[in-house]
Parts: C-alpha cells; sequence; structure tokens
C-alpha cells in the first residue's frame, strides 16, 4: 500500500484546526477576560498555605533521587504490556528475554533497597 502526500492534508488540516483553535481563544479570553488587579489578588498563593521566607529553598538530592526511581521503574513496567498482549505469539523465546529483563528489574530494585535509596529521613 503507498501512500502519497496527499493522503497527509487531513491531518495537517486538523492540526492547522486545532492549533489555530488554541491560539484565537487565548487572544479571545485575554481581550474580553475581566481585568483588575489588586494586591489580594497578585499575591503568591500555594494550596492554601501564605508563603513565608525565600522560595528558593534547596530541596535534598533524597527527593530527585526517589522521583527519578520512579520514573525509572515506571517506564519499565510499560514495557512489560506489549509482552503481555503478544505473549503466545512470542513464545517460549518470549518467555525467556522477559524473565531476563525482570531479573535485571529485580537486581536493580534489590540493589537500591541496599544502598537504602527509599528511605526518606
Amino acid at each position: 500500500m503507498q501512500s502519497t502526500q496527499s493522503d497527509y492534508i487531513p491531518i495537517l488540516i486538523q492540526l492547522l484546526v486545532a492549533v489555530g483553535f488554541v491560539v484565537s481563544m487565548i487572544l479571545i479570553s485575554g481581550k474580553l477576560g475581566p481585568k483588575r488587579s489588586s494586591a489580594t489578588k497578585d499575591k503568591n498563593f500555594e494550596c492554601g498555605i501564605e508563603s513565608v521566607g525565600n522560595a528558593r529553598i534547596p530541596f535534598s538530592v533524597k527527593y530527585f533521587l526517589v522521583a527519578i526511581l520512579f520514573v525509572l521503574f515506571d517506564v519499565e513496567v510499560i514495557f512489560l504490556y506489549p509482552w503481555a498482549i503478544n505473549f503466545k505469539e512470542l513464545g517460549i523465546e518470549g518467555m525467556v528475554k522477559m524473565v531476563i529483563f525482570m531479573l535485571l528489574l529485580l537486581v536493580g530494585f534489590f540493589y537500591i533497597i541496599k544502598k537504602k535509596a527509599l528511605e526518606w529521613e
């Protein structure tokens, strides 16, 4: 089945309509919306708690480590979905490869537990 450039015209039109709609709504709301500002309205607000002190307080590296590990293992679990869908077609070879993959994940998990990367102080 051959595709030509003219087959992509509906996709381009849909993209232009979507982008045009978003841009026009932002511009229209900016022009028609109320423009009242006050000291209370312009104040920083976060979760119902008044801001106190400097906002540039450094985060603990532990926070970023836990976030990166969460993303890493979350992405690795995503690889299980296509394998589960094609389980029968992949046969024993696919099963062996997935067992190796899971063992590598398990080794990495035990490593971060041994290094106490998930312990919060």
